[in-house]
């Protein structure tokens, strides 16, 4: 099955909106570079690409030949297993990197679907390696966010195998609240952009067991649930589900 089409590509200059304008600058780029340097990260990142909600950036086994820096909008991305189901293996969001599937092999592994409409930076691979021997500082950067990928397929690994229903949502909203904090919004309330279906999919539940879950939360006062809109009442307690020092 081929990718749905991107939407339009955009000329990233003609825009003016290069790395060194960009507002996720301190996410995306390490701190420290040189105006030169950011000269040459705006030369690299070309273009930008708008994903319209439910198409793929890339999708399982197309050749892998560039990373996807998130701009704006959400995405999922997905493993077919053998019956045909769909697993999610993880949610991005402004400021993620896409793509990193495939640099080992040469192939994408997952497919990475836009869940909202969304927008992505497109940088070349090979272009990257080439800077990054260049510019020392960004090959520290590459792989302190690779490395952070492995840390979160650790955590994701920790929810499927040992931890009960509560406690996997709970470490699911937490990690969600710290992601939108560091990212300069509001920790205690922000919309869910994914489907309940797609987080048991995500946190190895059923669907009936994510609402049930839900529920038993708003219930004991721990959050706020209206729709998609989530809000975080009394965030000690949900780290208490964990375990956790609410200090």
């Amino acid at each position: 099955m081929s990718a749905p089409k991107l939407a339009q590509v955009i000329d990233i200059h003609a825009l003016k909106n290069a790395c060194s304008n960009c507002s996720l600058r301190e996410m995306c780029l390490p701190t420290g570079l040189s105006q030169d340097e950011i000269e040459k990260l705006d030369q690299m990142v070309y273009t930008r690409k708008r994903v319209k909600r439910g198409d793929s950036v890339y999708r399982s086994e197309e050749k892998f030949g560039s990373l996807y820096a998130v701009r704006s909008g959400f995405f999922k991305t997905t493993l077919v297993m053998e019956d045909g189901r769909d697993q999610v293996t993880g949610f991005q969001m402004a400021g993620d990197m896409l793509g990193m599937d495939g640099i080992g092999s040469d192939q994408h592994s997952c497919n990475a679907v836009a869940l909202e409409d969304s927008e992505v930076c497109v940088i070349p691979y090979a272009r990257l390696e080439e800077l990054s021997r260049e510019i020392y500082v960004l090959q520290q950067h590459f792989h302190k966010v690779m490395s952070r990928e492995i840390v979160r397929e650790h955590g994701v690994m920790l929810l499927l195998g040992s931890m009960r229903a509560e406690e996997r949502l709970a470490a699911f909203l937490l990690n969600l609240s710290q992601r939108f904090t560091s990212r300069g919004y509001s920790p205690s309330e922000f919309n869910l952009r994914m489907t309940r279906e797609e987080i048991g999919s995500y946190l190895g539940l059923k669907l009936e067991t994510v609402s049930r879950t839900f529920s038993k939360f708003q219930e004991d006062g721990f959050i706020g649930v209206q729709q998609k809109n989530i809000r975080i009442i009394d965030s000690n307690s949900l780290k208490s589900v964990l375990g956790r020092d609410p200090g």
